[in-house]
Parts: C-alpha cells; structure tokens; sequence
C-alpha cells in the first residue's frame, strides 16, 4: 500500500527517517504509471512505497534526475540504491525489490 504523496519524501530526504524504502514517481494522465501502481499494491514487501506526482512537485523529480514514468527509486537513508523505469512484469518488479 503506497503511502501519501510527498509530504514524507521531502522529509525522509533530510535524513529525518533512516530505512530502505520504494519512492514511485508518476503523473495523473501517466496510464502505465497505473499499471505500475496496481501491480505494486497487489505485490506483497516489507517496503514503505512513497508516491511522488511529478506534476505536483517538479522540483523534486528533477533532484532525483526523474526523467520519465513510471520510475521506482529504492531510497536508503539520503543514499539512491537503484532505480527502475518504465513498466515492469510482477517478477521483474519483485527480482528488482529483491535483489
């Protein structure tokens, strides 16, 4: 289940929560992004998920370098651990949370 947009991105950013966790930037007309966030939810991890709408909060999509959506950002701490792009199957979106 994603949690609310935004508001706990910019304050996990200054360090405020240490874990591992999933950012999911996307766009309201963005209809892969929904493909994306269905597969997501039904998928089963111990992972927080963050939505980001990059349409809402530009500046944040282009301090993380977010160039297109769907795009998956696995956060540790301040640190960008690995990024995913683009829709994905179920088993490639698990291998890549993890691997």
């Amino acid at each position: 289940m994603a949690l609310p947009v935004n508001t706990t991105v910019k304050q996990n950013k200054v360090g405020a929560i240490k874990m591992k966790k999933i950012i999911r930037f996307t766009a309201s007309w963005c209809q892969p992004c929904k493909i994306m966030a269905t597969q997501l939810e039904n998928m089963k991890t111990n992972l927080p998920i963050e939505v980001l709408d990059i349409d809402v909060h530009p500046e944040i999509a282009m301090e993380y370098g977010i160039r297109s959506v769907p795009t998956l950002v696995m956060m540790e701490e301040n640190t960008v651990l690995k990024r995913l792009v683009g829709v994905k199957t179920p088993p490639e979106l698990r291998d890549w949370i993890n691997d």
